[in-house]
């Protein structure tokens, strides 16, 4: 497996196609708009071959019997499954943030794999054989892959082929024997800058009149014309300088437009092309598995919140203690999410493709708890802060390092420790709750209410009722009938 420096060698020899404020970006490892997010994913490879982490982070191929990243590996027991999930929150307790250029594409790739499956068998196709063979070389080359779905979509009222502009979804525009040719653009994508290559699966349910744009493949980031334009978080122009204003440069987060631009993909890398019955299997696979594991994420940078409040009160001269109410609930936030995607893992099923499969109500029900819980803990760790973490009334690190008024500040921001250190711990509650460390937890993997959707139409209220009827001895069908129109 690499090491960090093997990794980030890897992302220089790329041909840059990255932009961001209208520069493109020569290096991804060291401009400031990126190498957070590089360095995060950096900690990944390094982890890995550290004992304490080892059992965590790596795994048994399935496909060729080596030790590699469990990134890269097919979840195939409820053990590798719970096993993901602690992997979540160790690596945000390790980074702070999210690494998403590794975790969107392990969950694709498992997606996938059952529905390439159900597609062989099904159809006669050979997508599985493809998807072995690029695996298998993926595991070798040990390389971080990013994972897109959403769409920029046009008007919501209106499936793909509907909408005036047919480049609102990701579609293909020419077919050709060697492979394909796609159009469109995959927006808000996590981690791109950090990864090598990017795998892409269908975003929605899609029928016949949307057949184009039933498609699943993996490309090299730097795939002639694909251009990526990193979005903007408000925290961006603190961002591009040095100093603590935002924590030390070991993760961050990034997200990404996808614009392609007629790009040829060959066909050993495409895994679905107008297969439009078996985009939603793909789809909910993929929801059953992301929206199980990102319990683990949620609750590992809660962790890292209850300890910078915890040192945030010292700092200010009281004890934990006096907190102990709120530390309690962020706690037991924390562990809500993260028991949900254990729970969802250890309640799953094995797909006949090998793959475990989530328990589907329960990582949705997880999903509406990540998309509320985590802000409860980010309210209550700017509760404990006080008003230096939340008011944004903070100098910044070019004043508080100022030669003419710079000691002032630091001895009036001084408290039970020094002012230097009071204003790190702020900043990284501040980071951690409304700046650039902040996950999608709202709306990342879907919506909350879509998940609700999901929770409504996977629980069966009619054996609910036969439950009460029994222990009630109730014999009558008790019928409402529904209200015209």
């Amino acid at each position: 497996m690499k090491t960090s420096k093997e990794y980030k060698e890897s992302l220089k020899k790329m041909k840059p196609n990255i932009y961001k404020f209208g520069e493109i970006i020569k290096d991804v490892t060291v401009h400031s708009a990126t190498r957070r997010t590089v360095n995060g994913h950096a900690q990944i490879f390094d982890a890995a071959q550290k004992p304490e982490y080892k059992n965590t982070l790596t795994t048994k191929s399935s496909l060729t019997g080596k030790q590699i990243v469990r990134y890269l590996s097919i979840i195939s027991s409820a053990e590798d499954m719970i096993a993901n999930v602690r992997m979540k929150r160790l690596m945000f307790n390790l980074t702070g943030t999210c690494t998403g250029g590794r975790c969107v594409g392990f969950n694709a790739i498992n997606a996938m794999w059952a529905a390439t499956y159900d597609m062989d068998n099904d159809l006669g196709t050979d997508y599985q054989k493809r998807m072995e063979k690029w695996l298998m070389d993926a595991q070798n080359r040990d390389i971080a892959i990013s994972g897109a779905l959403t769409d920029s979509k046009g008007d919501r009222s209106k499936s793909p082929a509907q909408q005036k502009d047919p480049d609102m979804s990701l579609h293909v525009v020419k077919e050709k024997k060697n492979g394909i040719v796609v159009r469109g653009a995959k927006v808000m994508i996590c981690g791109v800058a950090a990864a090598n290559e990017i795998f892409i699966m269908p975003g929605t349910n899609y029928k016949e009149p949307d057949k184009d744009y039933v498609i699943s493949f993996v490309i090299p980031k730097d795939i002639e014309n694909l251009t990526i334009v990193e979005t903007r978080r408000p925290s961006d122009t603190r961002e591009q300088e040095d100093g603590f204003d935002i924590p030390v440069d070991i993760g961050g987060i990034t997200q990404a437009y996808l614009l392609f631009e007629d790009v040829f993909i060959p066909k050993d890398r495409v895994f679905m092309c107008k297969e439009h019955a078996y985009a939603i299997k793909a789809v909910m696979n993929f929801i059953a598995l992301y929206r199980a594991a990102i319990g683990g994420c949620v609750a590992g940078q809660g962790d890292i919140m209850i300890g910078a409040a915890a040192l945030m009160a010292r700092a200010n001269g009281l004890s934990e203690k006096v907190f102990r109410q709120k530390i309690t609930q962020m706690i037991m936030n924390n562990e809500t999410t993260f028991g949900m995607g254990v729970a969802a893992g250890a309640l799953g099923k094995k797909h006949p493709s090998g793959v475990w499969i989530p328990d589907i109500l329960l990582s949705n029900v997880n999903k509406v708890h990540v998309a509320t819980l985590p802000y409860e803990t980010k309210r209550l760790a700017q509760d404990i802060g006080g008003g230096i973490v939340e008011t944004g009334c903070l100098p910044s690190f070019q004043d508080l390092n100022d030669p003419k008024y710079g000691k002032l500040l630091k001895k009036y921001l001084g408290a039970n420790c020094s002012g230097e250190t009071r204003a790190k711990i702020a900043r990284l509650i501040e980071w951690l709750t409304i700046g650039a460390g902040v996950p999608g937890c709202m709306h990342g993997g879907g919506s909350p209410d879509g998940a609700r959707m999901m929770v409504n139409v996977k629980s069966d209220i009619d054996h609910y009722m036969e439950l009460a009827k029994r222990l009630a001895d109730i014999k009558e069908d008790i019928k409402v009938e529904p209200k015209k129109k």
